[in-house]
């Protein structure tokens, strides 16, 4: 054994106590470094909700900014069009006064509005049916067929403007948008789909990124939290030794104190799979559950009531226990913070016929989560409570959709009667 002698000597303590003196500082350091990761997870304003207000108020900046852009445009493309009416109509009165010209001059004016129309498509019908086109492909004018089609389509946008050649006989001109009108008409529309699927891909390369670096820091701060938990658990482990050869394997400090440790110690080991492949073995499901379950239910307040409903047969499922177990055990404290320490929490494990999946089910009759908060939940940093990392739900999404390929959601929740999760996992054939 080690000689003790020196430390006593300079304790006030007595030799009998100063063991557990020791592992007892020990356990305040453990206390101590779970404190500082408490005060770094935890969340005075839910982001989440804060983030939520942000989006609603994102989206209808970009509504006003779209709808002010559109209004603007159409206003010009009205302006626009009121112009091209008002260019058609000098073309069709210089038109017909061509014919009517008394001088050169004259002449020559009327030409000049004739040939001014560069860009507006119009169409001549005189009460034969014979038809003249402008600002169409030459050689598709010389096609009657084409000159129809297009007439139906002039005749659809504005209504003719009707000149009198002479008594009693008239001619009709049908005229369209200019290539100019029809661009201004699309375009908002155009750069406004354009300046979407670009903030939509910004968007998306944005999360990836900040869900990529919220994966890293939620490892990191994982294995952080192992490695700064394993050295005064190893510590306590030697001053564990030392308590047992003195007082005995029997002695109960030295029984609970060992039980407490081993729990250390798979708290560690959860901890340091996170970000890492965990290896997954055949188990029953049944057996993996009652024993977490259990676990949980002597732990718990005496108001709250635990009930199961297990599988007889066995299913077997590709589980890593420690991690599972944490969702178990995450799920459980939810419910029972959910009830406030007093109710009941019923767990269920069936096996639809046919089906090659296990479920997996945990209902509370706590106060219920909103059907808006139903996928928030899951979360990084997601908390309702003041005091709290927002990890628990993470972490099981975590466990049970990226490590054990399973899903997790909230199957139903009402307000005050309460909450049931599902778990959904693949059977080994």
């Amino acid at each position: 054994m080690l000689n003790l002698s020196p430390f006593y000597k300079t304790s006030s303590f007595p030799p009998k106590h100063y063991l557990l003196y020791k592992i007892t500082r020990r356990f305040i350091r453990l206390l101590y470094i779970l404190r500082i990761f408490e005060s770094i997870f935890s969340y005075p304003l839910n982001s989440y909700i804060t983030k939520k207000y942000y989006k609603i108020a994102l989206f209808l900046a970009a509504v006003c900014i779209g709808g002010i852009s559109l209004y603007y445009s159409n206003n010009l493309a009205r302006k626009l069009a009121v112009e091209e009416k008002k260019n058609v109509e000098e073309y069709a009165v210089a038109q017909s006064n061509l014919i009517f010209a008394q001088s050169d001059e004259e002449l020559n004016f009327y030409l000049k509005i004739v040939q001014g129309n560069t860009n507006i498509p119009v169409i001549w019908q005189n009460e034969e049916d014979v038809l003249a086109g402008k600002n169409y492909d030459s050689i598709k004018t010389l096609d009657t067929a084409f000159l129809r089609t297009q007439l139906k389509e002039l005749k659809s946008l504005h209504k003719p403007i009707e000149l009198e050649i002479s008594e009693g006989v008239k001619n009709y001109i049908y005229y369209g948008e200019s290539k100019i009108l029809i661009a201004l008409r699309y375009y908002p529309y155009v750069q406004l789909a354009i300046i979407g699927v670009f903030l939509l891909l910004s968007y998306m390369a944005f999360s990836y990124s900040r869900r990529s670096e919220q994966d890293q820091v939620w490892v990191g701060m994982s294995k952080e939290t192992a490695h700064q938990l394993g050295t005064p658990i190893s510590s306590l482990m030697a001053w564990l030794d030392l308590l047992e050869d003195e007082h005995g394997p029997e002695d109960y400090r030295v029984v609970e104190m060992k039980n407490d440790l081993n729990r250390l110690n798979t708290i560690t080991e959860r901890f340091s799979k996170i970000g890492s492949s965990p290896s997954l073995l055949p188990c029953n499901i049944s057996e993996v559950m009652k024993k977490a379950v259990d676990y949980m239910a002597k732990r718990s307040p005496t108001h709250v009531k635990f009930t199961s409903d297990y599988e007889d047969k066995e299913l077997l499922v590709n589980l890593n226990v420690p991690l599972f177990e944490w969702v178990i055990e995450n799920l459980c404290k939810n419910a029972i913070d959910a009830m406030k320490g007093e109710g009941s929490v019923h767990v269920k494990v069936s096996k639809i016929l046919g089906n090659n999946i296990v479920y997996i089910e945990f209902s509370d009759t706590g106060s219920g989560i909103p059907s808006n908060l139903h996928k928030t939940v899951f979360k990084p940093g997601y908390t309702s409570k003041k005091r709290g990392w927002g990890l628990g739900l993470s972490l099981c999404k975590r466990i049970i959709e990226n490590y054990h390929n399973g899903n997790i959601f909230v199957k139903d929740s009402t307000n005050n009667e309460g909450t049931t999760f599902r778990i959904e996992l693949q059977l080994v054939n």
